[in-house]
């Protein structure tokens, strides 16, 4: 078998299991599919190489925190991922329960009634699913940017369960996607970005203490539209419920040193992002590795 072939069988292969997956979650409903979710993943998390990385990332961001304490923290954030995981197959219902509460929603309404763009910025926080369904369904005409799946079959199920909540993706490739966002701005249409994952490349900025590298092109692109950067964040409440919530604008200068002011905004959106992990550490996606490889290689071997 060819090569290519093999590769399209994987992948067929690998989107049926998922489309059960996504089946078999529907039929739960909700509240039982959130539960399920989260006591996988609080189950066989911890078992998997990536809890090394979840125990370095406690150690940075909380290094004065007692090891016990890190540890519980570990385990309940492995429920928060797993949950958000199983309820993206039913975010659609989750949505029409009236499960999402907005805080600050007269900041949205005001965007769209105004007709102008925004840049929206985030974190991946408690189910980040809710960002996107709230901007929708509040009538904000935005591209909602995402790293499409490496299985195209998978990717586009992942496309059609957010479409059933009004979610429409786009997901910018080299220099033609960057085109697409600009005149989707142009138009008059936000754009919202994830802005808390390693990036190899852009301002060096500060992070807990550490250095990072952030993405500037939230900031780019509110200087060049003359717009604000919007943040916006969810918490998990109870009874799998949400609540998102609109922030203060942040305004970015504008001076003849256009790398300085990028660097500002930049450092204001990972200011934003660090203030929420620290309010609610469970709700923060901890399984990436946000620092350089430096930062974690100054740790000591036996606080790993």
């Amino acid at each position: 078998m060819k090569s290519g072939l093999r590769q399209d069988l994987i992948w067929r292969l690998e989107a049926v299991g998922f489309g059960g997956f996504i089946a078999f979650m529907r039929l739960l409903g909700v509240e039982r599919a959130s539960a399920l979710g989260g006591w996988l993943l609080r189950t066989l998390g911890p078992r998997t190489g990536t809890q090394k990385t979840v125990m370095r990332n406690l150690r940075i961001a909380f290094p004065d925190m007692p090891p016990e304490e890190r540890a519980q923290l570990a385990l309940d954030q492995w429920e928060q991922t797993g949950r958000a995981f199983a309820e993206t197959a039913v975010m659609d219902k989750l949505v029409a329960e009236g499960r999402i509460e907005v805080a600050g929603r007269e900041r949205l309404d005001a965007i769209r009634d105004s007709g102008r763009p925004v840049i929206f910025v985030g974190g991946h926080f408690a189910n980040i699913e809710t960002l996107a369904a709230t901007i929708v369904r509040i009538g904000v005409p935005c591209q909602i940017t995402y790293r499409a799946a490496n299985n195209p079959y998978v990717d586009a199920q992942i496309r059609a369960a957010r479409a059933r909540y009004g979610v429409r993706l786009f997901a910018p490739k080299g220099g033609e996607g960057a085109r697409e966002l600009l005149d989707g701005l142009a138009r008059g249409e936000s754009v919202a970005l994830m802005n808390d994952q390693k990036f190899s490349e852009g301002p060096e900025v500060e992070f807990f203490g550490q250095p990072v590298n952030a993405a500037p092109g939230p900031s780019r692109l509110a200087l060049r539209f003359g717009t604000v950067l919007q943040p916006l964040s969810t918490e998990r409440l109870p009874g799998v419920r949400f609540r998102v919530t609109a922030y203060e604008p942040i305004e970015l200068e504008r001076t003849v040193d256009r790398p300085a002011d990028i660097a500002r905004g930049v450092q204001a959106i990972t200011r934003f992002i660090e203030d929420r992990v620290r309010e609610r550490p469970v709700d923060w996606f901890w399984v990436h590795k946000r620092w350089p490889d430096r930062v974690y290689a100054a740790l000591k071997a036996d606080e790993l």
